[in-house]
């Protein structure tokens, strides 16, 4: 049975053959770059007009000068004719900066018949050429790149009779054609043939592999609805993969058995916990009626009965509350969502703890929400409810002369509902069980309201958390921003 990696090394081994194939050509065509090229060819044209102005030099040499006539332009004419005749693909002749051009040939043309006329696109650059080698004494050149070729033209100046006179030659290096351009070409075909034959080769080993893939994963969804356990995987015939199979296999044994031992000691805990926090908060409000009972049967004055028997009934009230609380957290249901425009649903949320807030000497008023079409969507009696947990419990947390600030904020794709007051904040060692059943700091609390507000916050899918303000305590409601 072939593995994966017998696969891959081959594949290894033809991309390092096309690599250092694709090297080697790469190397030898960076011999003959089309900087070298150009190179040769500038050395090429200021050799020639180098014979140019040496044969130029013989020929006036006992010559005093005098009419530059048809006779003697025919005379330089071949001489250049002469000069460059061993120079493939240079063109060239004699300037006068007065007069322009006394001579021009292209031996080497390789048109119907020889070239005698100036080439009428260069003949700006051969002037401008000319007139920097004269103006200076001293040999010009210069160079003209294109997309497919590189123009060279070369100008010195000639001593002699004749005032003002320069010698120039011209050619063209070709960077796309030669034996770079097609060593290049050999090149990218050898390193599209082997990268296409290595990319045939992976779409196999890949395409396999994807199948077999594919028959772990519809093997992976076949597990029971509401099950968390892993199914039993089916063996592949890869020996890479078989060994995870076996590896998944035996992990989804453990981490079955794991989950049933962490979920009956998960089920203990929740039972054990909320026990003891209703053992406690029970216990106290019974043995408060317990002796308020024995008192009342104790005494003869009909007073002291009907004291007792309102302080028992206050400890009902106080059960029944606690009961209905713990209903409220554990039988949420589904929130039935509706469009609520937020600042009446702010300011009728506040309405009802006007009175208490301001027997506290406190004040409590909506922040300014901003208008917002479409409106959010959430439902109102639950989130009411999670409003009216948190405005109590900031009321009964800060002092006289403070101010608490019910809002409502549109962040990105998030409604947040806010309340802030200026009371002393939460201690360090409530902040991490504050949403926790029975966590209360106060004597008379029964630590559900804020659970509520966790539980109503999640069945919007949301959160609620403690936001750090440095002074005073801040309670968010962040849930998604839905609308119509």
């Amino acid at each position: 049975m072939r593995s994966l990696w017998s696969r891959l090394l081959a594949l290894w081994m033809m991309l390092v053959l096309s690599g250092a194939a694709t090297a080697y050509l790469l190397f030898e065509s960076f011999q003959q770059t089309a900087n070298a090229r150009v190179a040769r060819s500038e050395e090429l044209v200021a050799r020639a007009c180098r014979d140019i102005a040496d044969r130029y030099q013989f020929f006036v040499s006992g010559w005093t000068g005098g009419q530059v006539d048809d006779r003697v332009k025919q005379e330089l004419t071949a001489l250049v004719q002469v000069a460059l005749s061993s120079a493939n693909g240079v063109e060239g002749g004699i300037w006068q900066a007065d007069a322009g051009s006394l001579a021009y040939a292209f031996p080497s043309y390789e048109g119907t018949g020889p070239k005698t006329d100036l080439p009428a696109a260069e003949l700006s650059t051969i002037r401008e050429v000319n007139a920097e080698a004269f103006r200076s004494r001293r040999p010009s050149g210069l160079r003209q790149p294109a997309r497919s070729q590189t123009l060279l033209v070369h100008a010195c100046p000639l001593r002699g009779p004749l005032q003002g006179t320069t010698a120039w030659t011209m050619t063209r290096a070709f960077t796309a054609e030669g034996p770079a351009y097609t060593q290049l070409l050999t090149g990218l075909l050898v390193l599209a043939l082997t990268i296409f034959g290595s990319a045939i080769w992976l779409a196999r080993v890949l395409f396999s592999w994807s199948r077999k893939i594919a028959v772990l994963e519809k093997a992976l969804g076949k597990g029971e609805s509401g099950s968390v356990d892993l199914p039993t995987l089916p063996h592949t015939g890869e020996q890479e993969l078989d060994r995870l199979v076996d590896a998944l296999n035996q992990t989804g044994d453990r981490l079955a058995l794991e989950r049933r031992r962490a979920s009956r000691a998960e089920r203990l805990a929740a039972v054990g916990h909320l026990s003891a926090g209703l053992a406690h908060e029970i216990r106290n409000p019974i043995a408060a009626m317990r002796l308020k009972a024995e008192n009342a049967l104790a005494a003869s004055d009909d007073a002291r009965k009907t004291t007792a028997l309102e302080a028992i009934l206050k400890q009902v009230a106080r059960l029944d509350t606690l009961l209905r609380n713990l209903l409220q957290m554990t039988q949420a249901g589904e929130p039935k969502l509706r469009d609520v425009e937020l600042a009446p649903f702010l300011q009728n949320t506040i309405e009802p703890h006007q009175e208490l807030a301001a027997a506290n000497g406190l004040s409590l008023e909506v922040g300014t929400p901003e208008p917002n079409d479409p409106l959010p969507r959430f439902d109102p009696f639950q989130m009411q409810r999670a409003l009216d947990n948190l405005i109590l419990n900031a009321i009964q947390n800060t002092p006289a002369g403070g101010r608490i600030v019910v809002d409502a904020l549109h962040q990105q794709d998030k409604l947040l509902l806010c309340v802030t007051d200026s009371g002393a904040g939460v201690s360090e060692e409530m902040r991490e069980r504050l949403f926790e059943p029975f966590a209360t700091a106060r004597s008379e609390g029964t630590g559900l309201g804020l659970a509520i507000v966790r539980e109503i916050a999640r069945a919007h899918r949301g959160e609620a958390r403690l936001a750090y303000t440095g002074r005073g305590a801040r309670f968010e409601i962040e849930v998604p921003w839905q609308t119509s």
